[in-house]
């Protein structure tokens, strides 16, 4: 009597490998839709922006306008141009131009052929669904362009926001430096009275500093957005502090004992090895400065020649609060710079992450 062996086939309960196939491509998938949902929470603003930005001045008010950007279709019959209508004849839905409107009845041509009998529809030519053409007004942003004297206004943002942040990120690495590697009496108070600084609102400090640099002379000047930065910050100079900290304390004494002073030992052996940390800096002050309002606006509210673009912006929304259309696109414009610079320093961050990590 011969004993037949069954055959096991996979299945998807047990531990084998389809099992195992079935659970990765899961998460795998799982990870990829959470990811495309939060990216896409991210990018809808942007993207609205942007097709507003694209559309007429006044698309967002007639009914029935599509959310891109378009124009009323147009068709030209005997010399005179003419709406186009979805017209729904003998069940079919054709796109005709309205020659002749009417309570009752209404007369339509064929756009594609005009030499066509006219087409004589009964019913009230009110209720018709209008027809649309894509048609994005890039003329927009070279409008907004040429009232904003946005050349000017992209200067003057880039030169504040520049200088502050030079001085931002060589103030605290100096600061952070000698925190870091350095002993001398009373370090521990000083930084705890430093990091306190961060919980200090910024209200109680406004009218003291803003006397000061009214007596000083500074005042409808770019130096009190300067100078200031010039510095340390207590944030900047803690997350410098603490990543160097995490740098071996040997390549300081390496350095030192190839004859390097404590200046070149920060040039050459602690600041190469800390680009994210300066780039992730560099980052955050960058776009507070530029984004920054409310100092801009309290000493520079009576020189319109050295104004920022965050100003300028809200004098223009207030100008034209009913069209949306050139709002938008100047936001964007203003938004554009910010958004490259991220994007490059965003590169050069996991770049140096990278090759970090492998020399390490």
């Amino acid at each position: 009597m011969t004993a037949t062996r069954a055959t096991r086939l996979p299945s998807f309960g047990d531990g084998g490998p389809v099992a195992r196939t079935m659970r990765r491509y899961l998460v795998r998938s799982s990870v990829t839709l959470l990811a495309v949902m939060l990216l896409s929470g991210f990018l809808l603003p942007l993207l609205s922006m942007l097709t507003i930005s694209l559309q007429d001045a006044g698309q967002g008010t007639i009914s029935g306008a599509p959310f891109y950007p378009a124009s009323p279709a147009t068709g030209t019959f005997q010399g005179a141009e003419y709406d186009i209508y979805v017209v729904p004849i003998d069940g079919v839905d054709r796109s005709l131009m309205l020659v002749t409107k009417g309570r009752v009845q209404s007369t339509f041509v064929d756009p594609a052929d005009p030499n066509q009998t006219p087409i004589v529809w009964q019913g009230a030519w009110r209720t018709l669904k209008q027809s649309w053409t894509f048609d994005p007004k890039w003329s927009n942003f070279a409008t907004v362009w040429s009232q904003l004297s946005f050349p000017r206004l992209l200067f003057n943002t880039a030169a504040v926001a520049i200088l502050s942040t030079l001085g931002a990120v060589l103030s605290s690495a100096l600061v952070a430096y000698g925190f870091a590697r350095f002993r001398f009496p009373g370090k521990n108070i000083m930084f705890v009275i430093l990091i306190a600084t961060i919980i200090l609102p910024f209200q109680v400090t406004l009218i003291p500093t803003y006397t000061v640099f009214t007596k000083l002379g500074w005042n409808g000047t770019w130096l009190p957005l300067i100078v200031p930065h010039f510095f340390a910050n207590a944030f900047n100079v803690f997350l410098l502090r603490q990543y160097f900290l995490a740098i071996p304390r040997e390549l300081d004494e390496a350095a030192m004992i190839d004859g390097a002073s404590p200046f070149r030992v920060l040039r050459s052996v602690i600041l190469p090895m800390s680009v994210p940390a300066l780039v992730a800096v560099t980052l955050f002050h960058f776009f507070f400065s530029w984004n920054d309002f409310f100092l801009p606006l309290l000493y520079l509210s009576g020189k319109p020649d050295l104004q920022t673009l965050p100003i300028a912006i809200q004098q223009y929304n207030a100008l034209y609060v009913t069209q949306p259309s050139l709002i938008q696109a100047a936001a964007l414009m203003t938004m554009a710079i910010p958004v490259v610079v991220f994007f490059l320093a965003q590169r050069a961050f996991m770049r140096t992450v990278v090759m970090t990590g492998v020399e390490k």
